[in-house]
């Protein structure tokens, strides 16, 4: 249609499908305020799926965190991997859970997310100024 076709030329759109968007969520009338805020969201997501991924290769793997989850000593090897630690008869306290999710709220909330005007790159350069190991200054 017309109105994806202005999105032709976006990273990521490339022979053979071109612009691809299989849900539809760009059909109509779009602006490219709205399509910068799917590919954020969508960026965001990828994030956390792949930050689960790491989490469930790493203690599969047998590496956790040292010291106790709580205070009557339960370590934190001591809960199963994967689905189990949050359903099953050794799932980790519901207490722990809420507290798990309230951190990662509040992680989105304070610190992932675009801030502008702090010298960001790209859509979902989530580093606001702070983290910069120059890694990107090359040389050609």
């Amino acid at each position: 249609t017309t109105s994806l076709s202005a999105f032709e030329d976006e990273l990521g759109a490339q022979p053979p499908l071109g612009f691809f968007d299989p849900f539809g969520m760009l059909s109509g009338d779009v602006t490219q305020e709205r399509f910068d805020r799917l590919r954020y969201v969508e960026i965001k997501h990828g994030r956390i799926c792949q930050l689960a991924f790491l989490g469930q290769v790493v203690t599969r793997g047998g590496l956790h965190l040292p010291g106790d989850i709580d205070y009557s000593g339960d370590s934190f090897d001591s809960f199963p991997n994967g689905i189990a630690a949050i359903i099953g008869p050794d799932s980790i306290p519901t207490a722990g859970l809420v507290q798990i999710i309230a951190f990662i709220g509040w992680l989105e909330c304070a610190f992932m997310r675009d801030v502008p005007g702090t010298g960001n790159e790209h859509i979902g350069d989530f580093r606001n100024g702070y983290i910069d190991f120059g890694w990107d200054d090359f040389d050609e």
